[in-house]
């Protein structure tokens, strides 16, 4: 069994070598289509949709398209991933900080999937969680799944006091799936490849430290103000 725990954090570490070999930004710039892709299949879906009483209170937003799960009893997980934080002014989301997931886990397990893995982050000690260089799910920060669908549009479940709500879509088969455990980490190298600086999540959601942004950038935060809306928008006075 411990050979196959080696074999299977082998082969993501390798993954993560590869990602790593990336300089100009465009594995970047796929990951943000696909999670732009990603959100609009979930909130085109009625009985599958996240709230949008809930999304549009969310502080921050955490993707993950893609993140591989694999394991026999001792499991392992890898992915990649951006966090975006919703301006307190305009209630506007911001531009993306990148983030990679990796970690083991243990448990009646087998198989292996592809999740997409989206997080709102509900109140301020989430999104102070989020600022930190690495941070767990479930440890450092509550996390619950978030209720779905046309019918808990209108249910009072929508106001719950969470930190973070996971939502996943599974491309595969799995048994005994969790995000509870799961370590995020700040990516400085993909933020390098992206933004051309070696930056923290903090220097980008919060600090303004981006300096030019990436016209690719520009268009994800059109597309997700869309795809994500702030309902209550501050009136001009």
């Amino acid at each position: 069994m411990k050979s196959l725990f080696l074999s299977i954090v082998l082969s993501l570490l390798c993954t993560s070598t590869l990602w790593a070999q990336n300089q100009d930004g465009s594995k970047q710039r796929k990951l943000l289509r696909t999670a732009q892709w990603v959100l609009q299949e979930v909130q085109n879906s009625p009985d599958h949709k996240i709230p949008n009483k809930l999304i549009s209170q969310a502080k921050a937003i955490i993707v993950f398209p893609t993140m591989v799960k694999a394991g026999f009893f001792v499991g392992a997980r890898y992915g990649k991933g951006f966090a975006s934080v919703r301006s307190e002014e305009t209630g506007e989301w911001g531009l993306p900080a990148f983030l990679y997931t990796a970690g083991g886990s243990f448990g009646f397990q087998f198989g292996a999937e592809a999740v997409d893995l989206i997080l709102l982050v509900m109140t301020q000690r989430g999104l102070e969680g989020l600022l930190n260089e690495k941070f767990t799910l479930g440890g450092d920060i509550a996390v619950a799944v978030g209720p779905v669908g046309r019918h808990a549009e209108a249910s009072a479940d929508v106001f719950m006091q969470g930190e973070i709500y996971s939502y996943s879509r599974s491309k595969g088969i799995f048994g005994g799936v969790s995000v509870k455990g799961t370590i995020i980490t700040s990516d400085v190298d993909a933020n390098q490849a992206y933004y051309g600086k070696p930056l923290t999540a903090e220097a980008i959601l919060l600090a303004n430290q981006v300096g030019t942004i990436p016209e690719s950038g520009k268009q994800f935060i059109k597309i997700f103000n869309h795809l994500a809306p702030y309902k209550n928008k501050p009136s001009a006075e």
